[in-house]
């Protein structure tokens, strides 16, 4: 009995050694291609590293955020009189303060962050200053900031949608053109094709909001919409088939009481909300 248990250990032992002796021979069978592979890893790394490289520029140290709020932020406040600037609430400049570090480097943005910290830290604004502002900060883009400029006056913002509907009115239709408008090409967006998603994400984040029923009475004010080449080239293209009809919808944008607000924080520049101070003006 002792034998057997020995002699089936041993043939175990054996197989465990002839199995261990095999593998780095199927391993040598898979090597060059394990080597190419490797090496197609290794390239895609480099070219990573390289894509890579230049955002260790752009993230900001401590240094450059000092040197911003010393530099834009006192320019913002250098109407504010001094004993009406406060210390900022924590809750709004820390979290600023820390999302400048990958944002500084857009100045559309930077602009933005700057308005909101001087606003925190003027008495007269403070209460205004919002902590969420800055998460709303951190969810826009620099287009969607230049954006924000544009909407900021009280005037009108017309929007057009232009559809395609089967004549026959049982089957329906579909959208070619939603929210068109040239806030996109007046603002100088880089992606001006993309305003229309730009305006979805500022109603997302609860600034702006464009009701279903909402359409402006004043005299021409969608005249530029309708008279643009690509709404008529839209038009016209629908027009050519025998089953759809072109309908052209009107639209408006309106800021909303949030939207309102933060625009005062944040878009519209800090010392222009101060009458300046000729006292403080020495003369030359």
């Amino acid at each position: 009995m002792a034998e057997d248990k020995r002699n089936k250990i041993e043939d175990t032992i054996n197989a465990v050694t002839g199995l261990a002796k095999a593998v780095p021979i199927y391993d040598d069978a898979l090597q060059p291609a394990a080597k190419e592979i490797g090496k197609s890893l290794e390239t895609v790394a480099k070219t990573v590293n390289v894509a890579l490289a230049p955002l260790r520029a752009l993230v900001w140290g401590y240094d450059q955020i000092e040197g911003f709020v010393s530099k834009n932020v006192t320019e913002k406040l250098r109407n504010t009189p001094k004993e009406e600037i406060i210390s900022p609430s924590p809750n709004v400049a820390g979290p600023a303060l820390e999302a400048l570090r990958y944002a500084g480097h857009e100045e559309s943005l930077r602009e933005l962050y700057a308005n909101l910290l001087a606003s925190s830290m003027d008495a007269a604004t403070a209460s205004t200053a919002h902590p969420g502002f800055v998460e709303i900060l951190k969810q826009i883009t620099p287009d969607e900031a230049k954006l924000l400029v544009i909407l900021a006056p009280n005037r009108p913002l017309p929007l057009l949608n232009v559809r395609a509907e089967n004549k026959d009115r049982n089957m329906g239709g579909r959208d070619v053109l939603v929210n068109f408008s040239l806030y996109g090409e007046e603002a100088g967006c880089e992606h001006v094709h993309l305003t229309p998603s730009y305006l979805d994400n500022l109603s997302r984040l609860g600034l702006i909001e464009v009701p279903t029923f909402y359409e402006y009475k004043y005299p021409n004010v969608y005249a530029p919409l309708e008279n643009h080449p690509t709404v008529k080239a839209v038009k016209e293209q629908i027009e050519q088939t025998d089953t759809m009809r072109c309908v052209i919808q009107k639209r408006g944008i309106r800021v909303t009481q949030l939207g309102r607000q933060f625009i005062n924080s944040c878009v519209v520049d800090h010392a222009s909300k101060r009458p300046e101070n000729k006292s403080e003006i020495k003369p030359t």
